[in-house]
């Protein structure tokens, strides 16, 4: 047993701290960050490939819409002319054609677009928007980047409650980009053109 004065003097030293870690780096891990490191000459290369991921993503997108307005008056390009050669052929009446005009900045990214022909109340009407990714395959087998429907109808079917629709695409492939409807009941499908607008036509008169 040790003295009484001994025992004080003990108790009032500092205690040693035995294996603890105080989270400091060793000599090894700070050089591991030092500049010319191998760890951070890793980090910039991860960081120069992620920044151009980034701007490849930017770019595709910009592509992207631009060939979505560029589809959008191609539509409007192949609906207007379908009328326009109509029109010409008829002597008793005249298709109305709405809208008139349309340019490629007229088209709305992020809502409903909608174009429609009308023949004295026999309706056809096309609506369309942006896929909520860049290009989609959800709902057609081919990659599209622009979704929507075509409905025909008059009078007498919206009494019976009978609209016929279709889907419609605008379909991005490796030789071709193109406009196309398909029917969900017959697993039809085919180009968005005038023969493809007269038959919709026919199926109203």
């Amino acid at each position: 047993m040790k003295p009484p004065g001994e025992a004080l003097k003990s108790a009032c030293q500092p205690h040693m701290l035995v294996g603890v870690k105080w989270g400091f780096k060793t000599a090894d891990a700070r050089n591991s960050t030092q500049p010319g490191s191998e760890r951070l000459k890793r980090l910039a290369k991860n960081l120069d490939a992620l920044a151009r991921r980034d701007e490849n993503g930017i770019r595709r997108a910009r592509e992207i819409g631009a060939l979505r307005r560029q589809a959008a008056a191609e539509l409007h390009s192949i609906c207007g002319g379908f009328v326009r050669n109509l029109n010409q052929l008829l002597s008793e009446i005249e298709l109305d054609f709405q809208p008139e005009e349309y340019r490629p900045d007229t088209f709305q990214d992020a809502g409903l677009n909608l174009f429609q022909i009308n023949a004295r109340g026999r309706i056809l009407q096309l609506e369309f928007e942006a896929t909520p990714e860049l290009i989609s395959t959800e709902d057609f087998r081919v990659p599209y980047i622009l979704a929507g429907t075509v409905r025909c109808f008059n009078q007498e079917l919206l009494e019976r409650d009978l609209i016929e629709e279709q889907l419609l695409f605008y379909t991005v492939e490796k030789s071709r980009s193109l406009w196309r409807f398909f029917d969900a009941r017959t697993y039809r499908s085919g180009p968005f053109d005038a023969d493809y607008l007269a038959g919709l036509m026919e199926q109203l008169i």
